[in-house]
């Protein structure tokens, strides 16, 4: 089983197939607050859903084209956080993430990106990383803009959430700029 120590208070870890139940028993708490940016929500209707999702995040990981981990915070499950499969030939790729409303707050998911942006530029090819937040889910765009990465610009009508279409604010960070920040960050 994959874990990742982020630091003393969160790990996160490749899910399988008994994290199921407590996957799908943490979205349904939590179904109002998700649904809000997450389009995928309502289709998750049993732990069952979540079978073929996790085998496939297992999958990505033993081909090495990224993965999709649970947030452990203190031991509790509290969201998901994941690189989209790496496109290998132009070296980049994309974070996705959410995390429980009760968990808000605490500096998880940033903590978490920051996290998984230092292991990608250290140990991958990987020298672009998108984050995409909708436009008006100011908290998840926090956090791109916490980490340093750059505002490219708005993708209108980005994606259809149950009835309605959002627009997309792009964020990058390219490992240039990373290897940047953390010398200025060693040498201040």
């Amino acid at each position: 089983m994959f874990t990742f120590r982020v630091d003393d208070e969160i790990q996160l870890k490749l899910l399988e197939q008994p994290d199921a139940f407590p996957l799908f028993v943490l979205i349904d708490r939590q179904r109002d607050y998700l649904r809000e940016f997450l389009p995928w929500v309502d289709r998750v209707t049993s732990a069952e859903n979540y079978f073929a999702s996790i085998a496939g995040w297992t999958e990505q990981f033993r081909q090495g084209l990224g993965f999709q981990a649970g947030i452990l915070y203190r031991g509790e499950l509290c969201g998901m956080i994941g690189f989209h499969p790496y496109d290998l030939q132009n070296r980049r790729t994309s974070i996705g993430y959410w995390l429980s409303g009760d968990r808000q707050g605490k500096g998880i998911m940033t903590r978490c990106c920051r996290a998984v942006i230092d292991d990608a530029f250290e140990t991958t090819a990987v020298n672009r990383i998108e984050i995409g937040a909708a436009t008006q889910n100011a908290k998840s765009r926090a956090i791109p803009e916490r980490l340093g990465f750059a505002h490219e610009g708005t993708i209108r009508d980005a994606e259809w959430i149950y009835d309605h279409f959002v627009n997309h604010e792009i964020y990058s960070l390219l490992r240039s700029e990373w290897r940047k920040a953390r010398l200025k960050k060693a040498n201040p």
